[in-house]
């Protein structure tokens, strides 16, 4: 038996770093958001060993520590499942991208093996299991909308926004990748206060003058990596109605009236990206 699964990316509508925690993390205040631009796992059941796991493209890094690869291996353990499974990867989202991608495969690795296993695992399970390999990979097992608190990890799903039906988003990434590290340096933590009003809402349209559409991240990230801030521009030169940054960079997605318009954007910006695409928001994954 061979099974799909599609692998939504996210963006991060706000995003706040609020305090810095005892154990070293930060806490952050976010509201996430699926979109369709995704990667996508087909996965066929063997009968023994460890998991296996194939790429689209190759990948610089040893398959044991993969994300999927390792949902995969908590989920057989947490079940005591003993066949095994193959995984091929249609890599197709960008690394380094502040979109999700890693974790957003994970999650989905975690809802098909459920299926192909017949676990049926709730919802609350597979986050479980995600929590302890990613911190947005709880929110990206279900995907739609959420606000979160925490590391991201405290998940309050909210009714995912509504935009005009002709209203799309162009997401791209420039020609580099930031660290996590690299986005931290030069933090400085806001508290509580920006966070506590965007909660008050409203949630309903991003598009609104009064949605705090925000990037704390944008702070440290936008001087070391100019790329972004050029093409945070060059969105709005070509027209778009808001830009952000997504995550801890480097992608920046940008809302345009019309599909043909930010297809426009993304063509006269191909030389200066290494991906692009237009989406949408999801409710669900």
């Amino acid at each position: 038996m061979s099974l799909e699964e599609k692998a939504y990316a996210k963006v991060n509508l706000f995003l706040d770093v609020l305090t810095r925690r005892t154990d070293g993390y930060h806490d952050i205040g976010t509201l996430f958001q699926t979109i369709d631009a995704c990667d996508l796992l087909e996965a066929r059941e063997i009968s023994a060993g460890p998991v296996q796991l194939t790429y689209s493209a190759p990948q610089d890094y040893p398959v044991e520590s993969d994300l999927v690869y390792r949902a995969a291996e908590a989920l057989r353990t947490h079940a005591q499942i003993k066949q095994s499974v193959a995984i091929h990867l249609h890599k197709r989202l960008p690394l380094g991208a502040g979109l999700g991608g890693g974790s957003a495969d994970a999650a989905a690795a975690l809802r098909l093996l459920n299926r192909m296993w017949n676990l049926g695992l709730p919802v609350t399970t597979l986050c479980a299991i995600g929590a302890k390999l990613g911190a947005d990979i709880p929110f990206l097992v279900e995907g739609g909308t959420a606000l979160a608190a925490g590391i991201g990890d405290v998940l309050t799903p909210i009714a995912t926004p509504e935009v005009p039906a002709n209203v799309v988003l162009a997401v791209a990434t420039p020609l580099c990748a930031v660290p996590t590290k690299a986005a931290y340096a030069g933090i400085k933590p806001s508290g509580t206060a920006r966070w506590d009003a965007f909660l008050k809402g409203p949630f309903s349209n991003p598009l609104d003058s009064r949605f705090d559409l925000f990037n704390k991240f944008e702070e440290s990230v936008l001087p070391q990596f100019p790329e972004i801030s050029k093409l945070k521009s060059d969105f709005s030169r070509f027209g778009a109605l808001r830009v952000l940054m997504s995550g801890s960079g480097a992608s920046v997605f940008a809302f345009f009236d019309g599909e043909s318009s930010a297809k426009t954007a993304l063509s006269s910006l191909n030389a200066s990206i290494r991906w692009g695409t237009i989406a949408r928001f999801t409710q669900h994954c």
